[in-house]
């Protein structure tokens, strides 16, 4: 059973100005040429826009009465430590200058905070996870709820 649901989609707002950059740069193809050329110039420009941006937006955020699962990659509940909601400077700063290489990281540029799990993993592979979110603290809050459950001998994960 979800505890938690949440689909990572690219804002509108980049939708349109990626579409605007596209017609910009066919539309100096249009001046030049026939519109045989300008159209090749418009598909070429815009699928692979849009294929990026729907790959880029299809990340999905689950939490189980077992796992945090982001992507393929799950996180057994009962390994999750301390939950920290982050703002955008403290996101930052795990993001860049203060940021372990061995980390699990999801960051999108337009997700400007983002949720903080500390790992209880006694092999150590993994310090944290640090994932961007819209709704920082409902993860929070949602991992907090089934972790206890997790820690009692919930289902594994699989």
């Amino acid at each position: 059973m979800r505890v938690y649901h949440e689909r990572l989609r690219v804002p509108v707002s980049w939708w349109v100005l990626g579409l605007l950059s596209a017609l910009m740069l066919g539309a100096g193809f249009l001046a030049g040429f026939d519109w045989e050329p300008a159209l090749a110039v418009y598909a070429a420009l815009t699928v692979p826009l849009a294929a990026f941006l729907l790959i880029w937006g299809w990340q999905r955020i689950e939490v189980s009465r077992s796992a945090l699962r982001v992507g393929k990659s799950a996180l057994p509940l009962a390994q999750a430590g301390q939950v920290t909601v982050l703002d955008a400077d403290q996101t930052r700063a795990l993001r860049g200058p203060r940021a372990d290489p061995a980390a699990f990281l999801l960051a999108r540029p337009y997700l400007p905070e983002a949720v903080y799990i500390a790992v209880e993993d006694p092999a150590g592979l993994t310090p944290y996870w640090l994932i961007g979110t819209r709704r920082p603290a409902e993860l929070a809050a949602a991992i907090e709820a089934a972790r206890p459950a997790a820690r009692a001998g919930g289902t594994p994960v699989g």
